[in-house]
C-alpha cells in the first residue's frame, strides 16, 4: 500500500513538473504586447543588457555600467528560455508615457568619477550596445563611438559617450506598433582622458500616427532575412541541394540497380550450377552480416540519443512552421528545446533498450544509464565548464542558482523517470531482430583492403556530401545564432533538412553496398559512423566561420562559441548516425532476403 502511494505521489509530481513545463511553453510572451493604452498611461519600458556587438555570447545588466539608475530597479520576472538567452530585463530610467512628447528631457546629471569613466571608454572601444524592450518592442543602440579617422596611432583615438537618446514612437490609435532610438551624435561627452567628466543624461520622444495595424507589427523585424537578394542565395541554395540529391539518387539508381541486379541474377545463376562453385562478394558473408556488432550497449545508446534527438528536431521545425518562433519571441526556443528534450526522453529509453535486447544484451539497466548520460554528460560538462567562466566573467549567460535548480528538477522528475518507463517498455517490447539470413559460429576473416575503403576514408566521402548540399543556408544560421541576424524563413530550412536527410540515407548506403562488396562484414558501426560524420565537417566550418567570417574575440565568446558548438555538431552526429544506420539496416535486409542462401 506504501508503495502504491509513493509511486502515485511521483506519478503526480511528474505530471505536475510536465503541465508546468508545457504551460510555460505554450505562454507566448504577451503580458504587455497585448495592451491597449490611453493617453499618459505608463507603457513598461525595460532595459535588458549590454555588451560588445561582435560577441554575442559576452552580454552583462544595463546597470553595469554606470548610467543613472532609478531609485528603485524592479526586476521583471523572465519565463526559463529568457534566462537561457540570458535577458536581465529592469525597469529603465526612461519614462515613455503613452502619446506623451518629451524634448530632450533630463534622466540625471552625474559626476563621473575615473574609474566609471575607465569602465565607459571601455565600453565604447568594444563597441557595446544596449538593448531595451518597449511594450515587448526590442530596441538597440550603440553607447558611444570612437573617433579613428586621420589618426594612424591609437592612442590617439577619441572616445566619445553618447548621453542623448531619441525615442520615435509610432502608435495605430490605442497601440504601440513601432519604437526606434537614435544616439544624437552631436550630444557627446569625452572619455579620452583618464578624469572626473560631468554628464548630463537626457532622452526625446516623438510620437507619430501609423496605419500599420497591429499583428503585423513584428512583420519589420523579419523584412531582412527576406529581401529579395537574400531570398535568391537561399533559393540557390535549395537549388544546389536539390540537384545534389538527383545526381546522387540518379547514380545509384542506375548504378547500384544495375549492379544488384547481375547480383541477383549470378547468384541465381550460381545456385543452378554446381554446389562446389567459390561464392564472392556480398553474399559470400552472408552469414557474418548480421553478427552483433561490438560495443552494443554503445551502439544502442546511440542509436536511442539519435532518435530522440531527430524527433526533437522534427517538433521544433512543425513549432517554427507554424509561427511558434516569431522574431523576438523571447526565449521561446529555449523553452521549446527544454520541454521537448525532457518530454522525448521515452523515445530513447524506448529506442536503446528495444534494440539492445534485439541485440540479445542482458545488463539492460546499465544500458538505460548510458542512453541517459550519452547526450546529456557532455552537455553537462560544457554547461558546468562555461558558466563558470560566465560567473567569472559577471555575464548574464551565467544561470542564477534558481535556474539551475528547475532544470536539475525537469531532469530529476521528468526527463529520467520518462526514459525509464521508455526503457521498462522497452525491455518488454520482446521484439526480436529480424535477419533473413542465419549468422554462422565463427566470423570470417576480413581481408586486406586498400586505404580508400577504411573508415576515415569512408567517413570523409560520406560527410562531404550531406555538407555541400547544406553549407550555404549554414551561414544564415550560423549569422542568426551567433550574430544579431533574425532567421525566419524556416519552410526553406526545413527543406534543406530534408534533403540532408536523403543524401546521408543513399551515401551511407552506397558505401555500405561497396564495404559488403569487399566482404567486408563489420557494417554496423561504420554507417553508423558515415552517417554522423557530417556533424564532423559542419565542426570544421564552424572554424572557418569563427576566423574568417565573424569579428567574435575573447576567451569567453570562443569558449562559449566552440563550446555549445561542439554539443551541436555532437547531436548532429547521432541523429544523422542513427539516419544512416536505418538506412543501411533497411537496405541490407532487402538484399539479403532477395537471395537464396544456404
Amino acid at each position: 500500500m506504501a508503495s502504491t502511494t509513493s509511486t502515485t505521489s511521483s506519478g503526480t509530481a511528474m505530471l505536475a513538473v510536465a503541465l508546468m513545463l508545457f504551460s510555460s511553453f505554450v505562454h507566448v510572451r504577451s503580458d504587455a504586447s497585448d495592451h491597449r493604452y490611453k493617453a499618459g498611461d505608463v507603457v513598461p519600458l525595460y532595459a535588458n543588457k549590454v555588451g560588445p556587438f561582435h560577441n554575442p555570447s559576452e552580454t552583462y545588466k544595463y546597470f553595469d555600467l554606470p548610467f543613472c539608475s532609478p531609485g528603485h530597479v524592479t526586476e521583471k520576472k523572465e519565463a526559463l528560455g529568457e534566462v537561457l538567452n540570458g535577458d536581465r530585463l529592469v525597469s529603465a530610467p526612461y519614462k515613455l508615457d503613452f502619446l506623451s512628447e518629451k524634448e530632450s528631457k533630463i534622466v540625471c546629471r552625474k559626476k563621473l568619477t575615473k574609474e566609471e569613466v575607465v569602465k565607459f571608454r571601455h565600453a565604447v572601444s568594444k563597441d557595446y550596445y544596449f538593448q531595451m524592450y518597449y511594450d515587448d518592442l526590442p530596441i538597440w543602440g550603440f553607447i558611444g563611438k570612437v573617433e579613428k579617422e586621420g589618426k594612424a596611432d591609437p592612442n590617439e583615438y577619441k572616445y566619445y559617450l553618447y548621453k542623448h537618446i531619441q525615442f520615435e514612437i509610432l502608435y495605430n490609435k490605442d497601440r504601440v506598433i513601432e519604437i526606434s532610438a537614435r544616439m544624437d551624435p552631436h550630444s557627446v561627452v569625452d572619455l579620452t582622458e583618464n578624469e572626473e567628466v560631468d554628464v548630463e543624461f537626457m532622452y526625446t520622444a516623438k510620437w507619430k500616427e501609423t496605419e500599420t495595424p497591429f499583428e503585423k507589427r513584428m512583420e519589420k523585424y523579419s523584412q531582412t532575412s527576406s529581401l529579395p537578394h537574400h531570398l535568391e542565395i537561399h533559393w540557390f541554395s535549395i537549388i544546389n541541394s536539390c540537384v545534389t540529391v538527383l545526381l546522387l539518387t540518379g547514380f545509384l539508381a542506375t548504378i547500384l540497380m544495375r549492379v544488384l541486379k547481375n547480383d541477383f541474377m549470378k547468384y541465381a545463376h550460381d545456385e543452378e550450377a554446381a554446389e562446389d562453385q567459390d561464392e564472392t562478394g556480398w553474399k559470400y558473408i552472408h552469414g557474418d552480416v548480421f553478427r552483433f556488432p561490438e560495443n552494443k550497449s554503445l551502439f544502442a545508446a546511440a542509436l536511442g540519443s539519435g532518435t530522440q534527438l531527430f524527433t526533437l528536431t522534427v517538433f521544433i521545425f512543425l513549432l517554427a512552421l507554424v509561427g511558434v518562433f516569431y522574431p523576438y519571441n523571447r526565449g521561446a526556443l529555449f523553452t521549446a528545446l527544454v520541454v521537448i528534450y525532457a518530454l522525448t526522453s521515452g523515445i530513447a529509453g524506448y529506442t536503446a533498450t528495444s534494440f539492445y535486447c534485439q541485440l540479445e544484451g542482458t545488463h539492460w539497466v546499465r544500458n538505460l544509464l548510458l542512453t541517459g548520460c550519452l547526450f546529456c554528460g557532455p552537455l553537462f560538462l560544457t554547461f558546468c565548464f562555461l558558466n563558470t567562466v560566465a560567473i567569472v566573467y559577471n555575464a548574464t549567460a551565467a544561470l542564477p542558482f534558481g535556474t539551475i535548480v528547475v532544470i536539475v528538477l525537469i531532469w530529476t522528475l521528468v526527463t529520467s523517470p520518462l526514459l525509464v518507463l521508455g526503457g521498462i517498455a522497452g525491455k518488454n517490447s520482446k521484439a526480436e531482430f529480424q535477419a533473413p539470413v542465419r549468422t554462422t559460429k565463427y566470423p570470417r576473416e576480413i581481408p586486406p583492403l586498400p586505404w580508400y575503403r577504411s573508415a576515415i576514408a569512408q567517413m570523409a566521402m560520406a560527410g562531404f556530401l550531406p555538407f555541400s548540399a547544406i553549407y550555404i543556408e549554414l551561414y544564415y544560421i550560423f549569422a542568426s545564432v551567433w550574430g544579431h541576424r533574425i532567421y525566419t524563413i524556416y519552410s526553406i530550412l526545413f527543406i534543406v533538412f530534408i534533403i540532408l536527410l536523403i543524401v546521408t540515407a543513399f551515401i551511407t548506403i552506397a558505401l555500405t553496398y561497396f564495404q559488403l562488396a569487399a566482404e567486408d562484414h563489420g557494417w554496423w558501426w561504420r554507417s553508423f559512423l558515415c552517417g554522423g560524420s557530417t556533424g564532423l565537417f559542419i565542426y570544421g566550418y564552424c572554424l572557418y566561420y569563427y576566423f574568417a567570417r565573424s569579428d567574435m574575440s575573447g576567451f569567453m565568446q570562443t569558449s562559449f562559441f566552440f563550446g555549445y558548438m561542439a554539443c551541436i555538431c555532437y547531436g548532429f552526429f547521432l541523429m544523422l548516425g542513427t539516419v544512416g544506420f536505418r538506412a543501411a539496416l533497411l537496405f541490407v535486409r532487402h538484399i539479403y532476403r532477395s537471395v537464396k542462401c544456404e
